[in-house]
């Protein structure tokens, strides 16, 4: 029970967590025990002054006997010593470096880490620390979404989480274990972001079934992963490798377009952003007022650039007419201080 807690909260496997450590103790334990059978049987002491002789003898402090032994107590004290120095040794120096080395203090964070991922609701999932889900991870962050990163290399996440104060699980994210570490269940979105197509397929079945309303965005290299992607249940599938190719030749044949995309994207110079508004997050004052009235751009310099009437697609450049209904979501692009003034005056 206690394992599989730690084993949740921290998604290590249990050799590393408690491979050094729970040897040197379980060491200690079986060398008490023999003491304690040795001396009962041997030297016929109670129960109580066996457990005095084993755990003097152990200590090597060098206490007064319960009584003058005899000759086979006598063989048995000195090999039982010889046997225990390195026992001894071994486990005193284990269980010390987790305190003095920090080990201690690095299992604590790591368990505070799962106790914070234990309590989140309505995060992001993002799988792999490579290129792509470092991007993914700035994007969330500097967007104030929380998430949860997870990874199997600890050296590729430990650094970047300690430095940008994120929650992450390490582990295997193809492994029901591990997305239910992360909080699969109780996600609102999960991002896979790993090398090979095979894993995101198998990560995208597994999220599905284990949260049929989660939001799936996967990595895929080629068209046959996409396909198999979508087919596995994912919501929305990106090709890195193809988008990075369009952009490129569109930087000869349309430069000025890609200016501005970048500009929007947040990776120009004086970037704008772009941000989704739904009815709900707005003020019960400013719900059901047409745009005009809403006068968005008069109050945030922020502009409205698309909007969606409930489930149908999205108008570009829409007109003053069109009234904020229930179900609505409105796109509005600005730079930072349009958009927090436009949260500040209106949500």
């Amino acid at each position: 029970m206690v394992y599989r807690a730690w084993n949740k909260y921290l998604g290590w496997s249990k050799e590393l967590i408690f491979n050094r450590l729970s040897f040197g103790l379980l060491l200690l334990v079986a060398s008490m025990v023999i003491g304690q059978i040795g001396y009962t049987f041997i030297e016929e002491y109670s129960a109580i002054d066996a457990f005095y002789m084993t755990v003097i003898t152990l200590s090597t402090v060098g206490f007064t006997e319960v009584r003058e032994l005899s000759d086979s107590g006598r063989i048995f004290t000195s090999f039982y010593i010889i046997f225990n120095l390195g026992i001894f040794a071994y486990a005193v120096g284990t269980i010390t470096s987790y305190f003095v080395e920090g080990e201690f203090a690095e299992l604590y964070r790591r368990y505070t880490i799962g106790r914070k991922v234990e309590k989140l609701r309505d995060h992001v999932i993002v799988c792999g620390m490579g290129r792509n889900g470092a991007r993914a991870c700035e994007e969330l962050q500097d967007s104030h979404r929380p998430f949860v990163l997870v990874e199997l290399k600890p050296e590729l996440v430990e650094q970047y989480a300690v430095n940008n104060e994120i929650q992450y699980v390490i582990g295997d994210a193809t492994t029901d274990e591990v997305l239910l570490a992360a909080g699969i269940e109780r996600a609102e979105a999960i991002i896979t972001t790993l090398p090979r197509d095979a894993d995101n397929v198998f990560i995208t079945l597994t999220a599905r079934e284990l949260n049929p309303d989660v939001k799936i965005i996967a990595r895929a290299t080629d068209e046959s992963a996409e396909k198999k992607l979508y087919r596995a249940g994912a919501d929305q599938v990106v090709m890195p490798d193809a988008i990075g190719g369009v952009h490129m030749a569109r930087l000869i044949t349309q430069p000025s377009v890609i200016e501005f995309l970048n500009i929007l994207s947040g990776t120009g110079s004086n970037s704008l952003k772009l941000e989704d508004i739904m009815y709900d997050e707005l003020q019960k004052r400013y719900q059901d007022k047409t745009l005009r009235e809403l006068n968005i751009r008069q109050h945030t310099s922020a502009t409205v650039i698309g909007f969606r009437h409930q489930s149908e697609r999205f108008t570009f450049n829409p007109h003053g007419d069109l009234k904020f209904e229930i179900g609505d979501t409105m796109i509005i692009v600005g730079t930072e201080q349009n958009l927090q003034a436009f949260r500040d005056y209106y949500t």
